[in-house]
């Protein structure tokens, strides 16, 4: 997949590639990575990207026509490649819908994501209405910027590509994919500090551990993320490991 990230700090997010699941992504060849610096498309000597805002108020707005063009250099480079179709355009923001696993899991699914990364007060609207497809937030707060936003995205998504991950199942176990969180893992020794493993994963019994898993991850989310569960349909067999995980905790 390949990521086009329009950014007036470039080296933040190339950072990103340094280390972990994302660099061993780049290094596999599942993901590329593209930075463009709307400086580099400014009109005057100055390299301006931002003013003041119409209506008057505190800080400064990113201006259109350098963010249009910006958007538009990238387009080209990736039309320049053959096999390249639209990149999406996504616009970091607090008043984007709220990012998930599901919504990851989609976009997952694109070529190509062209990420536009906000600064100082937002962006000029009508960068939005001409060029944007999509708006998403990471969380009900405030960054300095969009390029965390970004580098979570590219991350998040990562983690989902063929191969990338060490075992093929990791991403399929971790927290949300299910729509829950996950369950309590465990690694030697067996005991630390007089509390030890849970006698079921060690007893070998894989469809028993399994249903513990399950139980666990239940548990977990109705304690901690009760809102999960009520978008969630429970089968009957998962109702039954609540109730029983319920009780024990009760």
């Amino acid at each position: 997949m390949r990521f086009d990230v329009i950014t007036l700090f470039p080296e933040l997010v190339e950072s990103l590639l340094q280390s972990g699941i994302p660099r061993r992504a780049e290094q596999s060849g599942a993901i590329e990575l593209h930075c463009w610096n709307p400086r580099d498309y400014s009109k005057d000597k100055h390299r301006t990207v931002d003013d003041r805002p119409y209506g008057g108020g505190p800080g400064m707005v990113m201006k259109a026509d350098c963010l249009l063009d910006t958007i538009a250099a990238s387009k080209q480079s990736i039309a320049a490649n053959r096999n390249a179709t639209e990149a999406k355009v996504i616009y970091l923001s607090p008043q984007g819908k709220q990012l998930d696993q599901a919504a990851i899991a989609t976009l997952a699914n694109e070529n190509h994501l062209t990420l536009l990364c906000g600064r100082y007060e937002g962006i000029d609207e009508r960068v939005i209405e001409l060029a944007v497809d999509e708006e998403w937030s990471i969380g009900d707060y405030v960054l300095s910027g969009g390029e965390l936003g970004a580098m979570v995205l590219i991350d998040a998504i990562s983690r989902l590509l063929p191969n990338v991950l060490g075992h093929k199942d990791s991403a399929a176990q971790d927290s949300f994919s299910e729509g829950l969180l996950d369950c309590p893992h465990y690694t030697r020794p067996i005991c630390v500090n007089d509390l030890a493993v849970p006698d079921i994963l060690t007893s070998g019994n894989h469809a028993a551990i399994a249903k513990w898993r399950k139980q666990q991850a239940l548990g977990r989310t109705q304690q901690r993320r009760p809102d999960l569960l009520q978008k969630k349909r429970l089968s009957p067999e998962e109702q039954t490991l609540l109730a029983q995980y319920l009780e024990k905790t009760s």
